[in-house]
């Protein structure tokens, strides 16, 4: 399938910077510059979420003394509700260095209001200034306080999915292999959004999409320079699940795609790796679609469709009998 139209028109915009002022890639920008834009555009690019009953800011303490900010989201639906009900820890994309509780914000709303369910943000520290492996332990710390703190805001531990896009992706999928390794209670699924899973950036998608397709090549490189310690960091599945030994024994996981993204070969061989292992693994590839697509509602109806299919799984997932 062709580009789809609205996105095409939409990058070529981005191209001849009429909708970014002059256009600066990212690298030229700086972190803290680059977060600013990542931030503001969003609300350009994205619809406001939907109405929650409540949105309660957390501080979680973390392993080395410091603390991350969250955002709690509670439905509608669960007003009146004081016992335990599920819970979604949801981790943001953007390269490890960019993107936050305000990025995401949309995003959050919908999965927490169309499941329905509690879901969790967090705000994970960003590269440069907190480097591989902080996000890992951080996200960590946040699934390790929901298991032990939650109960105090009713999230049930025992229905607990973890999720992410990007880098969160790889973020929540790797929290399933350490809770396997570690023997914490597990988790009951994991949504993956076209998740990084790769040491190397080196498949044909990579090539095909490496420019024009909103993540650029040097962008990706720039992110994961920034948030490295060294090349030997790469090989480590934290950072690139696919490097894990064994993926036997993980949460049931729905893998969503696109189909202009560069990661789409890495998340497909992804996907197969965690056949083979016997995990329960539902992939959907979204036709005509870029990265990051999912935070893009005022630009493609996909980026409404595709927080249903989360949702719909989600409440499979929580309610099942």
């Amino acid at each position: 399938m062709p580009l789809d139209e609205d996105l095409a028109a939409f990058l070529e915009l981005v191209e001849k910077s009429i909708i970014c002022g002059e256009k600066t890639v990212m690298p030229m920008l700086g972190p803290e510059k680059a977060r600013l834009d990542y931030d503001l555009s969003t609300q350009i690019l994205d619809a406001s979420g939907p109405a929650v009953a409540s949105v309660a800011e957390i501080s979680i303490p973390c392993r080395d003394g410091e603390s991350i900010d969250a955002r709690l989201y509670k439905p509608i639906e669960f007003t009146q509700v004081t016992d335990p009900r599920p819970v979604l820890l949801y981790f943001h994309g953007g390269g490890y260095c960019i993107g936050g509780l305000e990025s995401h914000d949309s995003l959050c709303r919908s999965l927490a209001a169309l499941t329905p369910c509690y879901v969790l943000n967090v705000a994970y520290r960003l590269a440069p200034e907190h480097r591989f492996p902080t996000a890992v332990h951080d996200a960590q710390d946040a699934y390790q306080w929901i298991i032990s703190t939650g109960a105090e805001y009713s999230l049930d531990p025992v229905r607990l999915a973890v999720g992410g896009d990007s880098a969160g992706g790889t973020l929540a999928t790797g929290l399933t292999i350490t809770a396997r390794e570690e023997m914490w209670p597990r988790p009951v699924c994991q949504i993956l959004l076209y998740p990084c899973t790769s040491a190397w950036q080196d498949t044909e998608s990579h090539r095909r999409y490496a420019q024009g397709y909103l993540l650029e090549e040097a962008t990706l490189q720039w992110m994961f320079m920034n948030y490295l310690r060294d090349e030997a960091d790469r090989t480590d599945w934290r950072f690139a699940p696919l490097q894990a030994s064994s993926l036997c024994n993980l949460a049931p996981v729905f893998l969503l795609l696109a189909e202009f993204d560069p990661l789409l070969d890495e998340g497909i061989e992804y996907a197969n790796k965690m056949k083979a292992a016997g995990v329960s693994t539902r992939v959907k590839i979204y036709p005509g679609m870029i990265h990051d697509f999912a935070r893009l509602g005022n630009i493609v109806n996909e980026a409404h469709q595709v927080r249903k299919d989360i949702a719909d799984v989600l409440a499979s997932t929580f309610y099942s009998k």
